[in-house]
């Protein structure tokens, strides 16, 4: 079996991360319908993937770990807190309009 090169680890612990952080979400707060589910997916995957090594590095330095971790844990951890920010960021968004709205659900429902 071969090794993986740093970066793809790195990669990989964005990955699983974001993965992670969005699955962790979808159970513990299910969307209303399948397109505010994928919509919601797909931005808090995104939002692991693009934000994942800066808020790593911003929570491990905040709370004094960062010397502890490996740069796979930092990104890992920074990958999840993205994406369930993202997650629990839309879901508040999209409860807000619809009440300002006075609508609730969408069209997708069913």
């Amino acid at each position: 079996m071969t090794d993986l090169s740093p970066a793809a680890s790195v990669w990989l612990a964005k990955l699983a991360g974001a993965l992670a952080g969005a699955a962790i979400s979808f159970a513990w707060l299910l969307p209303r319908g399948p397109r505010e589910a994928a919509l919601r997916f797909l931005a808090s995957v995104t939002a692991g993937l693009v934000f994942g090594s800066t808020a790593g590095l911003a929570v491990a330095a905040r709370l004094g770990i960062a010397y502890l971790l490996s740069p796979q844990e930092t990104v890992l951890m920074g990958a999840s807190l993205a994406s369930l920010s993202i997650w629990w960021a839309i879901g508040f968004a999209v409860r807000f309009g619809e009440k300002l709205s006075g609508t609730r659900g969408g069209r997708d429902e069913g």
